[in-house]
């Protein structure tokens, strides 16, 4: 945080968001605030509620500790598929999850080679007819300095 100056409403601004240093996080790259730090949400467009919120990701060390999820912070989205499931990596816990489309419940989740920074994609295969859900995991950016080059690829029941 740097001074605005004595005009200022608000008397100090962030430094930015472009490097790891100017995060508001704590030295663990906890982020300085009240959990959860992430959640995934599901919202009514049509009438403007929100359906269901679930917190999204954890912290492994915090859990070995018995403090129980917090979320973890994220980028990117998520897809749903036609049979109700909706898939994300997005967090910087290296866990790939699937959850009810309908509930929000967490039915499902993966330990990744990296994080998967990036929305999942879905296809059918030509030969085998099955759905396939995969994911990009390639972890790094201002979020963690685990790296990969891994596609990951899950067929569906």
């Amino acid at each position: 945080m740097i001074p605005r100056g004595e005009e200022a409403r608000i008397p100090y601004r962030s430094q930015g968001m472009g490097t790891r240093s100017s995060r508001f996080w704590d030295m663990n790259q906890y982020p300085c605030q009240k959990p959860p730090w992430g959640n995934l949400t599901a919202i009514d467009l049509d009438r403007g509620v929100f359906c269901w919120r679930s917190v999204l990701g954890v912290v492994d060390a915090l859990i070995a500790k018995g403090i129980p999820p917090t979320g973890a912070p994220n980028i990117r989205g998520s897809i749903v598929t036609a049979g109700g499931l909706v898939f994300i990596g997005a967090t910087n816990d290296s866990r790939f999850r699937a959850f009810d489309k309908d509930t929000g419940t967490e039915l499902w989740w993966t330990k990744l080679p990296a994080s998967g920074h990036t929305t999942p994609m879905t296809f059918l295969g030509t030969k085998t007819k099955k759905q396939f859900v995969v994911i990009a995991a390639g972890g790094g950016n201002a979020y963690n300095t685990t790296y990969s080059d891994t596609l990951v690829a899950f067929a569906l029941p």
